[in-house]
């Protein structure tokens, strides 16, 4: 039987006018505004009447160049993630110090905790990403291991681990033990969340009262946060995490826009309208939320349980069913959510509809979060060190990286929304990609251009991998609600003439294959170097970017 909520038919014309896709006009003014405030410069989002929104050029842009640096309107880092990588909550920047990062990590794999599990209780253990000093038992084990009598560690087992000492891992991360070199890699210090709970630490006390001026303060777990109901929050959150943590920006995105009508409302009260009118006129009330709605309604959005990709296990027969459990599991979400921070001036946003519209903006506009890891550049900074300064190093860290296996190089992951890339059209012949550069070290999408742009054209990026045979990406592309009819997938493929360069990095005897995809024509300029390669995959593979047509449709 299929649950209901109640909101939907009691708020059904306000819920319509909510999702009510903005005019040509009221989208050109948002973004107009929205560039000119983040200083986004040479670039304009137009508004096509047949292909609907996409962003141009106004100046000429060479191969490399930096197109566009997008901040997130609202973002979260993966539940799993959190194990490996303490960043902060609001701009996701590498906190602590590498010492931290790494004995972190180390102390929440010996709890049981992986990338590869939930971690609902995580910060139960670690308040402010520190461990306990009671937590440990006591074993006594000398830093240096026999490393020769473990034998190196194959491609074929790439993941084995030597565990260490629990007082080592302490000492790494309270910071008694120095590891050699880590001062090249200064990471901002640790901030507290403004509420005192565990869930959320920061780079900067500027991002921390961001973050809660825009989101957190609704959703701060610790009881002073003036959340209605702290346990519901709790329910919420490990509900998250059990079963699709994309639950948690659409409660951030909710949250978001609640907060933004408190501020509205409280800004015209200052102004000297009376209390008693911003009440009595319902109708000036849901104004209000729409303005505070706005940002989101800029997105293209479908209902999640409509718009999900159907796994590769379920077969045409299953779907029905499949789409159900789908939304089935988002109105329990949505319950949850309710309880803990309803607001009946904002009500229509807890509507079912609303709640799966919104998830479905982050499934239709989604280009992964990604921020490398400064714990693997300060493992292959050691490795490339000069003998015989390398092998003094290498004696301290050697422990920690074989403890760590393949996941020292895990970087940080997450869902986000970013405002203009999300409207970049696609094409399988693109002029521009994300690509994490070296100095990019924050959250933000970074667009770079594959060949010299034209003033005047439309930036293109590829939703999918464009090297892919032509059957593939159609049916990948289908999932974005429509079939693509751009020059690449008429072009021959054996006149698309493109490489793969590998380079083979062996640390610490393990085996680490670095691949790129690039064209031949026109080549990359930032395909030299192993970590620039390297990097290229890894933006090239995550990209899991948005929209809903393409510009050659």
């Amino acid at each position: 039987m299929t649950s209901t909520c109640s909101l939907d038919v009691e708020f059904a014309d306000k819920i319509n006018t909510l999702l009510k896709i903005p005019s040509p006009h009221e989208a050109q003014d948002y973004f107009d505004k929205l560039i000119k405030t983040r200083q986004c410069c040479g670039i304009r989002i137009k508004h096509d009447g047949e292909y609907g929104k996409g962003v141009y050029t106004e100046t000429e842009f060479a191969e490399g160049d930096l197109v566009l640096k997008d901040q997130m309107l609202v973002g979260a880092q993966h539940s799993s993630n959190k194990v490996d990588c303490l960043v902060c909550s609001y701009c996701f920047r590498f906190i602590g110090s590498i010492e931290h990062q790494i004995g972190r990590k180390l102390y929440l794999q010996d709890l049981g905790l992986s990338a590869s599990k939930e971690c609902v209780e995580m910060y139960q253990h670690t308040s402010n990403g520190c461990c306990p000093d009671d937590s440990l038992d006591g074993e006594e084990n000398s830093l240096m291991i026999d490393h020769e009598s473990s034998g190196p560690c194959t491609s074929s087992d790439q993941n084995y681990k030597i565990p260490l000492p629990k007082e080592v891992i302490t000492s790494l991360m309270n910071g008694d033990l120095v590891l050699p070199h880590s001062d090249q890699f200064p990471l901002p210090s640790v901030v507290p969340c403004p509420g005192g709970c565990g869930e959320a630490n920061y780079c900067s006390k500027s991002c921390a009262d961001a973050d809660w001026e825009l989101f957190h303060s609704l959703l701060c777990t610790e009881e002073r946060s003036g959340t209605s109901c702290r346990e519901a929050l709790i329910k919420f959150i490990q509900h998250a995490n059990e079963t699709n943590d994309i639950f948690l920006p659409a409660a951030k995105a909710i949250s978001f826009t609640i907060l933004n009508y408190k501020k509205l409302k409280a800004a015209r009260l200052e102004n000297q309208e009376s209390y008693s009118s911003l009440n009595s006129s319902e109708d000036y009330g849901f104004s209000l939320l729409l303005e505070a709605w706005k940002p989101l309604s800029m997105g293209y959005k479908k209902k999640w349980w409509d718009c999900i990709a159907l796994p590769d296990d379920v077969g045409s027969h299953d779907e029905s069913s499949f789409r159900l459990q789908i939304r089935e599991l988002a109105f329990m979400s949505l319950q949850l959510l309710k309880e803990a921070i309803f607001e009946k001036e904002c009500a229509p946003l807890f509507s079912l509809e609303i709640y799966g519209h919104i998830i479905g903006m982050f499934e239709l506009n989604n280009l992964d979060l990604v921020v490398a890891s400064p714990v693997e550049d300060y493992f292959l900074y050691i490795d490339d060190l000069p003998d015989p300064e390398k092998q003094k190093a290498e004696k301290i860290t050697q422990p920690f990286l074989d403890a760590l296996g393949d996941d020292y190089y895990v970087c940080c992951q997450g869902t986000a929304f970013f405002p203009i890339q999300s409207c970049m059209n696609h094409s399988c012949c693109p002029n521009a990609k994300a690509f994490k550069r070296e100095e990019d070290r924050d959250g933000q999408a970074t667009i770079i251009a594959l060949r010299p742009i034209s003033r005047g054209e439309e930036i293109t990026i590829s939703y999918i991998d464009e090297d892919l045979p032509f059957e593939e990406r159609q049916v990948l592309l289908a999932d974005y609600g429509f079939r693509c009819r751009c020059p690449n997938l008429t072009i021959n493929s054996a006149l698309r003439s493109s490489a793969i360069i590998l380079s083979h990095k062996h640390i610490a005897g393990r085996s680490v294959e670095h691949k790129a995809m690039i064209l031949k024509v026109p080549p990359l300029k930032f395909c030299c170097g192993r970590r620039k390669i390297y990097k290229l995959f890894i933006s090239h593979l995550q990209l899991v970017p948005n929209q809903r047509m393409s510009k050659y449709e």
